[in-house]
């Protein structure tokens, strides 16, 4: 890995790459806690709808169960190089009553639909508080691109 020839981007790039990797990246990396068992992370499909993240799961999953008893959550795309972090609270949405336009989109995106599914799934929606970004460590400086909700630059 040649880290050194990497030149760093200002935040506005920065911002406009990581939208559009939200955009089209399939997997984050959810991590969650719970107050008695611990910290806990898996791997999901998500949807950026613009604002936030969609994701879904099993309703009684650790996951689920997690964000039930303590909505802060940290989300990770998975280039370990090209780094995308997330924080927000997550929200909670039964399959049965998630809004419309998120579940049908998050269905055409991977050919699955969890609202037609018997077992109880659960969509989490997470819109970030803060985002980072970064690329190699020439790039650790400035790496936040969002504080308190709003996009920088």
């Amino acid at each position: 890995m040649h880290t050194t020839k990497i030149t760093p981007r200002d935040t506005a790039r920065r911002r406009r790459e990581t939208v559009d990797r939200l955009g089209a990246e399939r997997d984050i990396w959810v991590s969650t806690s719970h107050p008695d068992h611990g910290p806990h992370q898996i791997p999901l499909w998500f949807l950026w709808d613009g604002r936030a993240v969609w994701m879904c799961t099993g309703a009684t999953s650790a996951a689920a169960r997690n964000v039930r008893e303590e909505p802060r959550v940290r989300l990770a795309l998975p280039d370990t190089f090209d780094v995308v972090l997330l924080e927000g609270r997550a929200e909670t949405h039964p399959a049965a009553e998630v809004p419309r336009e998120p579940a049908d989109t998050f269905a055409e995106k991977f050919g699955w639909d969890p609202r037609t599914e018997e077992g109880p799934f659960l969509y989490v929606r997470v819109r970030p508080r803060t985002v980072r970004a970064w690329r190699g460590e020439r790039e650790l400086r400035g790496r936040v691109v969002m504080r308190e909700g709003e996009w920088l630059a």
